[in-house]
């Protein structure tokens, strides 16, 4: 049976991961937990990028070999992902043989099918980004000089004329247009998609994909004195984790960055349509962050150090202010005002005083207890909660992280409202078993909710999920498990330390 594929971008090693790598494999192991909790079989798969000329001039400068770099820089991204409680099943590198022959396999088909050409490049290179730039791509400045055109870079371009082997990428302007139009789905957000569809509209260019003077990297088969341009070799990753597995290709979904979009939208197709592979079923590009404000830049020094946030919130908190603060698929703003607000005013006072103030309540009035089944008869408010169910579900399917949340959180202050409505702290002077009743509610309505946040804080969901007595269940529940499963055996409160307290 095919499993759900989801893959994010490899990292580059050339320097530590921050908080944009964690944007991006955070929300992938999100979608990959709310898959996993209705029953679909997911693979996950990240890893890092680890050829090129940078790799070559960071490794220099550290007075290590290019290996010993990789293996140390690969290294701190397993690590940040462990701390980030993210579970990739696979981690797949570019200097691993199982990749470099697929490379070579890939490369050697597209040159059978006369796809892959040598011939004379001249143009234009950035270093920092490993990109070639044509003439109309980099005009020279006021001052007559060619700078990179990525807004994020804005470095001097080098002049390059060298022997180069070249991939047809002319040959698929039509082929990639007619995809999309045939896939409305397949590039997203839409506002990202219309960007792409006007690149390829405008013409597309034969694509130099080898180097001479470049060593650290998968040789040219049958040619090594040319070695495969890193990113045509990265891009590979995808299908080399996954070729001769019936059960994984074509991918679900590539997530990725915005900046890096033309690559997967564009360029990685039209390899696939000319190895005759399978196209990814959807290719989605989040947003950037910024820092107060301002551009993360190694020259502004403003890059988050996931570490550092996740020493003082909590690894839980983290993670839902990653999808929280902004739609995925937007750009948004990070700085600890914004974190400490959401903090405080959602996980303080919405969702842990609720969890603790119930908890409370059972234990107080009912000793902890629960019944089988709470006999409210058409009036059950955990159904209202199970009805959004498939709304939520929706929303992380569609990567609407955010969208879902917003509606998890309606709900939370929803049950606040209840409380308030039904008063339970006093029906527990006039009628106990009512009081039992809305009690047993209220808890069921908070277990579906502790199902749903599973994906985000599975730290703090298991807390709420053994808290409010369903720890006999070992994965997180849907809205159906509580309905239909869980009343029967209500267990016993097991009333813990409050979830989250306030920060100043």
């Amino acid at each position: 049976m095919k499993k759900y594929y989801i893959t994010t971008p490899l990292y580059y090693v050339n320097a530590a991961p921050h908080i944009g790598h964690a944007y991006t494999t955070v929300a992938a192991d999100v979608l990959a937990r709310s898959k996993r909790i209705r029953g679909a079989e997911v693979h996950l798969l990240t890893g890092t990028d680890e050829h090129g000329q940078k790799i070559e001039e960071a490794s220099k400068a550290a007075g290590k070999s290019p290996k010993e770099f990789c293996d140390e820089n690969s290294g701190k991204f397993r690590d940040l992902w462990k701390r980030l409680d993210v579970r990739p099943d696979d981690f797949i590198r570019t200097t691993e043989p199982r990749h470099e022959n697929r490379v070579r396999e890939l490369f050697l088909k597209l040159k059978e099918r006369g796809d892959a050409y040598k011939g004379l490049y001249r143009g234009w290179y950035c270093v920092p980004d490993e990109t070639f730039f044509s003439e109309t791509d980099a005009p020279p400045d006021e001052k007559g000089r060619r700078l990179c055109p990525n807004k994020e870079c804005r470095k001097p371009l080098q002049q390059i004329e060298e022997e180069s082997w070249f991939f047809k990428l002319s040959k698929y302007q039509e082929p990639l247009l007619k995809h999309y139009r045939e896939h409305p789905g397949f590039l997203r957000p839409a506002h990202r998609a219309a960007e792409i569809l006007r690149f390829v509209e405008g013409g597309l260019q034969d694509l130099s994909i080898s180097r001479q003077k470049v060593k650290w990297g998968v040789p040219v088969p049958g040619d090594e004195s040319h070695t495969i341009y890193v990113w045509f070799d990265a891009l590979i990753n995808y299908w080399s984790a996954a070729a001769g597995r019936d059960d994984l290709w074509p991918a679900d979904v590539h997530i990725v960055g915005k900046e890096i979009f033309r690559f997967h939208a564009v360029i990685w197709p039209a390899m696939l349509m000319a190895a005759d592979l399978p196209l990814p079923k959807c290719v989605f590009a989040h947003g950037w962050w910024t820092v107060d404000g301002d551009k993360m830049s190694k020259s502004k020094g403003n890059f988050v150090d996931a570490d550092s946030v996740v020493a003082e919130f909590g690894v839980d908190a983290f993670r839902y202010f990653l999808l929280r603060e902004m739609p995925f698929g937007n750009d948004g703003d990070y700085s600890k005002g914004a974190l400490l607000r959401r903090f405080n005013a959602e996980l303080v006072n919405d969702l842990s005083n609720l969890v603790y103030r119930v908890e409370t309540m059972v234990d107080k009035y009912l000793e902890g207890k629960l019944p089988a089944k709470p006999p409210l008869d058409g009036e059950l408010y955990t159904k209202s909660v199970a009805e959004r169910a498939p709304e939520v579900y929706a929303k992380m399917d569609a990567l609407d992280f955010h969208g879902a949340l917003d509606a998890i959180w309606e709900v939370l202050r929803g049950l606040n409202t209840h409380i308030e409505h039904t008063k339970p702290f006093k029906l527990a002077k006039t009628d106990m078993a009512r009081c039992e009743a809305v009690l047993s509610d209220i808890v069921s309505s908070l277990r579906i909710v502790g199902g749903w946040l599973d994906p985000f804080m599975p730290h703090t969901a298991a807390k709420i999920q053994m808290q409010l007595g369903v720890r006999q269940f070992p994965d997180a529940l849907t809205a159906e498990d509580v309905l239909t499963g869980v009343s029967a055996h209500p267990g016993r409160i097991q009333k813990g330390p409050i979830l989250f307290m306030r920060k100043m």
